[in-house]
């Protein structure tokens, strides 16, 4: 707690937030696990909505700046925003559950400490990396034993870019998550309590078939649950990031 009061100082200084955060939400052995703030530079009347990004990269790859411009554009424009670190494969040699472990740490973290950051704890929204992000709000398991677990994980909403949605035999990543991937995999563990979800997604998209998020959505709409499917036709995997500047 002391960190975290040291770390925030400047919101008791300032009615204004404008400053960039970086915190420690967990220490997993050697590892500290880190997770940058982007506050909004205009003081609102009420705690703004939380924007959560995962970097992608398949459980494997680490780039953690992968959001940094989407981060500025999105506080500028009155979110909060934070770039979540998560262990991957070739940073520390952890398997993709233990990346969703972190996943789900991070939101605590943020749910835990809402005050001290500023946030609402009920306008948290989580984003891409797609899968950690839908997993959150629909896999029960894969908790970190070390996590207050009374805290719910759930997100308020999801803005999911190019998610995978499916890791059963097929779907991506299956050979690396084929002796848990029914518990880890959010097609199959779709249930009534997901929130409110919209998907972007790319016509040439090699990792995710539209058809697999055309099916999610299918589900969701069988539940009475609200999922926006937009597809952009011709856009391969990753369209959405910043280099690609025309979007």
């Amino acid at each position: 707690m002391k960190q975290v009061l040291t770390s925030i100082l400047f919101v008791m200084l300032s009615t204004t937030l404008i400053a960039q955060q970086r915190l420690y939400y967990k220490i997993v052995g050697p590892d500290s696990l880190y997770l940058d703030i982007y506050y909004p530079e205009n003081e609102a009347t009420e705690r703004p909505a939380t924007l959560v990004f995962f970097f992608g990269g398949g459980w494997s790859g680490r780039n953690f700046d992968q959001f940094k411009p989407h981060a500025d554009y999105f506080s500028k424009r009155g979110l909060i925003v934070v770039l979540v670190d998560y262990r991957t494969y070739n940073a520390y040699g952890t398997s993709p559950a233990a990346a969703l472990r972190d996943a789900k740490s991070s939101i605590r973290y943020l749910k835990l400490n809402a005050d001290n950051l500023g946030i609402d704890a009920n306008k948290i929204v989580a984003s891409a990396g797609g899968h950690l992000a839908a997993a959150t709000a629909v896999i029960d398991g894969f908790n970190e034993p070390s996590d207050d677990l009374s805290i719910s994980v759930k997100p308020n909403a999801l803005v999911l870019f190019n998610p995978v949605l499916d890791n059963g035999p097929g779907g991506y990543g299956y050979d690396r998550v084929k002796d848990y991937y029914k518990d880890f995999s959010p097609l199959h563990n779709l249930n009534q309590g997901a929130p409110p979800t919209i998907i972007f997604l790319g016509t040439q998209d090699k990792y995710i078939p539209v058809e697999t998020a055309q099916y999610y959505k299918v589900l969701m709409g069988k539940m009475d649950l609200r999922c926006d499917l937009k597809i952009y036709e011709g856009q391969k995997h990753g369209f959405f990031n910043y280099k690609h500047s025309q979007f």
